[in-house]
């Protein structure tokens, strides 16, 4: 009946029962996602350790924080959204169908209303993760704490107020697409000072390359490359030929796989020994890093070339001069799948045959570090810890067992 979307009037037309499922399936996963985003809130305000102020928290928790309030104050809207189209299709009242009386328009605003602050729920985190690792890499207090930890609350906030950009095309009035324009430009103030401050982290510091560090500095690359290209889209006069074209889908994915999996993955083999208790080869990391970075960018920097030449999205054939460009994207594809391939082998290889992992490889700060065994203690601590110090006070003397 429709795509991921559930776009009024093709969610709402037909008769057979796969929209049904899939309307009450979104719809009951809402309560999971906004029950974990009151865990997240709750859990900071109620259960950090003593001594654990807010301006010694680390900056992962700062971002789920702000994670947990977009999940809290977002996702019932497109709850009620998913569970309107069940409703219209059950009881044939017009809701979002115009031949029904109903307003499709309506439905993209109440989508897009949740749909765009969901973005920032996968890339928050991730955010936070690149804080943890830049810090212990660079064996350098975090440059601009204070800016950090509040870039990534205006983002939550800035976040419910930019929908309208998803909807230039939709007929809505020249000047509410000029606020919000504004507001898309101001958005990406939070995350371009996340960006200064992390490269600013670097100055002065004693910074090491291993593959941790290689995903982070791979993110701070390709989210800058997706967060550039963003300001193309929040234009007016850039997305109209822009919209829907490839151009939006490297978009996109610069952000959500360039930024979110890369935080991912260095998230991933950063806190590796600590979880597992073994070791990952640190050179098959490293390939891996290199696998993956060259990979993406051949897949999707073409796509911005096709997008910019005109090729839209969501068609299964295009003109053959556009051939060459998706052959090459094709291609990266390939080298992006067995980058992430490799990195599943060595890391299920670990498992059995990884050297022991001592209980701070890294030199790195943090409470999980403090516990003297990796993987840690079933409840995580053997007895609650008292906080005596910021969360990044690196001398530059800490040294790594790798």
């Amino acid at each position: 009946d429709t795509g991921w979307t559930f776009y009024a009037p093709l969610s709402t037309q037909y008769s057979n029962s796969q929209v049904f499922l899939a309307t009450l399936a979104a719809f009951f996963a809402g309560f999971s996602s906004i029950l974990t985003g009151v865990n997240f809130i709750a859990t900071v305000h109620k259960m950090r350790a003593p001594g654990l102020t807010w301006f010694r928290l680390p900056l992962f928790v700062w971002a789920q924080y702000a994670t947990g309030l977009i999940m809290m104050l977002g996702t019932p809207v497109i709850a009620i959204t998913v569970f309107l189209i069940f409703f219209e299709r059950v009881t044939g009242i017009g809701i979002f169908d115009p031949a029904m009386g109903g307003d499709p328009v309506l439905f993209q605003h109440m989508f897009w209303f949740y749909s765009h602050p969901a973005v920032y729920i996968m890339i928050l985190p991730g955010f936070g993760v690149i804080s943890e690792v830049i810090a212990c890499f660079s064996k350098n207090r975090i440059f601009g704490y204070e800016f950090i930890a509040f870039s990534s609350l205006s983002i939550a906030i800035l976040g419910f107020f930019v929908w309208g950009h998803h909807m230039y095309v939709t007929g809505q009035s020249f000047y509410t697409g000029v606020v919000f324009s504004f507001l898309t430009f101001m958005v990406a103030v939070p995350s371009a000072i996340k960006v200064f401050n992390w490269t600013a982290t670097f100055w002065g510091g004693n910074v090491t390359f291993e593959a941790p560090m290689l995903y982070a500095m791979g993110f701070m690359g390709l989210f800058l490359v997706g967060g550039l290209t963003g300001l193309f889209l929040a234009a007016m006069g850039m997305d109209v030929p822009l919209h829907d074209t490839y151009f939006v889908v490297a978009h996109f994915h610069y952000v959500m796989v360039g930024g979110m999996v890369m935080a991912f993955m260095s998230g991933v083999h950063f806190w590796w020994p600590k979880m597992t208790g073994r070791m990952y080869p640190e050179s098959c990391g490293k390939i891996s890093a290199g696998l993956i970075f060259f990979g993406f960018n051949a897949t999707f920097f073409p796509q911005f070339i096709l997008g910019w030449l005109g090729m839209p999205r969501r068609y299964h054939s295009y003109p053959p001069e556009w051939a060459a460009l998706n052959v090459m994207s094709t291609a990266g594809a390939t080298l992006l799948g067995f980058g992430f391939t490799f990195a599943i082998g060595y890391f299920v290889w670990s498992l059995f045959w990884g050297r022991k992992a001592p209980a701070n490889p890294w030199g790195a700060k943090g409470l999980e570090w403090e516990e003297c065994t990796s993987p840690p203690h079933p409840h995580n601590f053997h007895e609650i810890p008292i906080v005596t110090e910021e969360a990044y006070a690196y001398t530059g003397k800490e040294t790594m067992d790798v």
